[in-house]
């Protein structure tokens, strides 16, 4: 039996369509650093702005779309557990169909 399914059928269950809730986490929580910084420490220079900034900057980076992947985060994510984990990949694919009954194709 064949299923179709829809190329967007995920980016209903999305804030935006382009965020999860743990993404909105990120850039609030990067956002109130920030302006809190901005607000707290007085001081000039390029190198304080930038100092200042970088919550907010770190938080779009982790936030912003990949293709073939969610986001940033997501594959920091997958890029860790592929180094950490077992090397042996079962993997089947597109080019190879496997039978699961005994019947004869017709």
């Amino acid at each position: 039996m064949d299923y179709l399914i829809p190329a967007n059928s995920k980016k209903g269950q999305l804030y935006f369509n382009l965020f999860k809730g743990i993404d909105l986490a990120i850039l609030l929580g990067g956002a109130l650093i920030t302006t809190f910084s901005l607000l707290l420490f007085q001081g000039g220079g390029i190198f304080a702005m930038i100092l200042k900034l970088l919550p907010i900057l770190i938080s779009i980076l982790l936030v912003f779309p990949v293709a073939h992947y969610h986001n940033v985060r997501v594959f920091l994510k997958e890029m860790y557990l592929y180094l950490v984990n077992q090397k042996r990949y079962d993997w089947r694919g597109w080019c190879i169909r496997y039978v699961t009954s005994n019947r004869k194709p017709k």
